[in-house]
């Protein structure tokens, strides 16, 4: 879809400017100021980074030019709202925020019909957790999400699902800190059972090497077959932090099980 086309909405995609870390900060010190000319100097010099991501729905049937004009509505609202104090990279909090901003409008021109009252369920939801990330600087779990709007985390969940479309299980979702939630963290893993791993390796061994909260991570994962969002619920972190977790402990494991 994307393949091939350099110019997007009367952008010569081959020519856009690519800014240094010392002009990004420069440009926001101004936009602190209210100069408009370095925001538009700012967008401008980050559109790379819409186009970046807009190659990820290059299976969408959606005009090219009309999915790079979303993505620069989430790249100005991003601009907008980033803190520079919260010592994120601009684009780890941007990303998220111009694949949101795609996806809404996928979801919003999607042939489904959802209802209403589901959408504005899902649309809060969403809201919420974009403000949340924003003043806690970190994922909230779907009960704080519920708390924050008043719906059930099972009205949420299920709201959320409904306005849904099919992607990849390699999907990115989140990114934080350099390290990317994909769709395939979220699904549970009814396949790798205690007795399924027991039969080939020494889990109960590898899992000493753990701390309580990595060995309990990975006992309501693999075990239970819980996702990540559901263990982050019950253990009362962020989802991105168990995933992170989830990593460094099947690492060990792996470390220990291959010596």
């Amino acid at each position: 879809m994307i393949q091939g086309k350099v110019e997007i909405c009367g952008v010569n995609t081959s020519k856009l400017p690519l800014l240094k870390n010392a002009e990004k900060e420069a440009l926001f010190e101004r936009i602190s100021d209210g100069d408009d000319d370095a925001r538009k100097e700012y967008i401008n010099g980050n559109l790379r980074l819409v186009l970046s991501v807009i190659k990820r729905f290059h299976s969408s049937n959606e005009n090219v030019d009309d999915l790079f004009q979303i993505g620069c509505i989430g790249l100005i609202k991003a601009i907008d709202n980033f803190d520079r104090t919260l010592n994120v990279k601009f684009s780890t909090y941007a990303v998220p925020m111009i694949v949101g901003e795609i996806r809404r409008y996928l979801r919003d021109a999607n042939s489904i019909r959802v209802s209403r009252s589901l959408k504005d369920t899902a649309y809060k939801a969403i809201n919420a957790r974009e403000q949340l990330t924003r003043k806690n600087s970190k994922e909230p779990t779907v009960t704080e999400i519920a708390e924050e709007i008043g719906i059930s985390k099972e009205d949420i969940v299920y709201a959320l699902d409904a306005i849904q479309s099919p992607m990849s299980l390699y999907e990115p979702v989140y990114t934080d800190g350099g390290d990317t939630l994909y769709v395939m963290d979220q699904i549970s893993d009814k396949k790798n059972r205690e007795e399924i791993w027991v039969e080939h390796i020494s889990l109960s061994e590898a899992m000493k090497k753990l701390s309580d909260r990595e060995n309990e991570i990975i006992s309501l994962r693999f075990f239970e077959g819980k996702t990540q969002m559901e263990v982050a619920d019950k253990i009362g972190i962020s989802q991105a932090q168990v995933s992170r977790l989830e990593k460094n402990a099947l690492k060990i494991m792996r470390m220990y099980l291959t010596a």
